[in-house]
């Protein structure tokens, strides 16, 4: 009697990505499988299966990194199944803690994949990705201005000069970078060196500038229901509106508040063992920037928001560290709320 396969074999494919090279562990779904290691083409990998591996339905695999979701994108246009993980998702055993090659690393993917517990992160499509570099491009050119900034109050700190009390803020008006521009040294090196600083300040500040204005119009013109919405709400201003949009994409796709707040990173964090029970702050595991632009919106809120200002004030005598944090995870509610609805905030309204 003649019998057939009913159930397409499967391929499990854990990929350690690195610019040069890529090591790889193939597994089916009844072999460990081996492991090699090939140029960093997806093309080359999409030979090998089909040399390899011919009608087998394939799963790859990968931590996020700097190599971005190029070769994601290459594995979905072949018809494979293909996921980006977080690489702190990836178990690892007593052992595996303290072992780390490419091999393993791509043993354990492989092996995590197999058993089926990897989930994906969020892929942004290529138009938000892209919105995405020019946000953090802002970010840098913002380290960068404090940086020079930095630079030239140590230098007049240095050589013992004054600042005079009208300029003495952290506002740099054109009459302050002018009274820097005319003073006088003994000697040219010094005055030299002191307009090179405010040469790079100068290009820093107009890129930060140029880099600002091309993000507020970009996410005005294509994404301007979420923009003016995020907007209404007391505290946002359109930085930080335009950072929400670039880094966490659609808003809609968090199913509750619980979910957002775990994924910025404004959930507490709790380590129970038996009876003993403590809470240790918010969680580590973050959205890091975002979570940095939702606290200070949230000293901007309390501000200008009267409920936020009483809430503030209500808690007054403890620690305010950790108020401003119970306001930013006010906050981030307000922002789910108002992009589910699609209905502007009004204070005292929508709570």
């Amino acid at each position: 009697m003649k019998t057939e396969s009913t159930a397409q074999p499967k391929l499990f494919i854990g990929i350690d990505i690195h610019k040069r090279s890529w090591k790889i562990h193939c597994a089916t779904d009844l072999f460990s499988g081996k492991s090699f290691t090939m140029p960093p083409k997806p093309e080359i990998l999409k030979d090998y299966v089909l040399k390899h591996f011919a009608g087998y339905e394939v799963c790859t695999a990968y931590e996020a990194g700097c190599c971005g979701y190029s070769a994601h994108r290459s594995f979905k246009s072949y018809g494979w199944r293909s996921l980006v993980v977080n690489p702190a998702d990836i178990h690892r055993k007593g052992k595996e803690k303290y072992t780390k090659t490419d091999k393993i690393d791509a043993q354990l993917i492989s092996r995590e994949l197999k058993d089926g517990r990897l989930e994906s992160i969020v892929i942004p499509e290529v138009q938000r990705e892209q919105l995405r570099s020019m946000f953090r491009r802002r970010n840098d050119l913002v380290k960068d201005f404090r940086r020079i900034k930095s630079y030239i109050k140590m230098q007049l700190l240095y050589f013992g000069i004054e600042v005079p009390q009208e300029f003495d803020n952290d506002h740099w008006s054109h009459k302050y970078r002018n009274w820097i521009d005319t003073l006088e040294f003994e000697y040219p090196t010094l005055r030299f060196t002191l307009d090179s600083r405010m040469r790079s300040f100068r290009f820093i500040d107009q890129e930060l500038r140029d880099v600002s204005t091309m993000m507020r119009k970009y996410c005005k013109q294509y994404y301007k229901e979420d923009y003016n919405l995020l907007r209404s709400i007391p505290g946002i201003g359109g930085i930080v509106a335009c950072g929400i949009l670039c880094e966490l994409g659609d808003l809609r796709r968090f199913k509750s508040i619980k979910h957002f707040a775990g994924y910025v990173g404004l959930a507490p964090g709790v380590h129970q063992s038996g009876d003993n029970l403590r809470h240790t702050g918010i969680t580590r595991r973050s959205h890091r920037l975002i979570r940095s632009y939702f606290i200070e919106a949230s000293w901007q809120a309390i501000r200008t928001d009267p409920v936020m200002q009483s809430y503030y004030r209500k808690h007054i005598g403890k620690n305010p560290k950790s108020i401003i944090v119970k306001i930013a995870r006010k906050l981030l509610s307000r922002t789910l709320a108002v992009i589910k609805t699609r209905i502007p905030y009004q204070i005292g309204v929508l709570e």
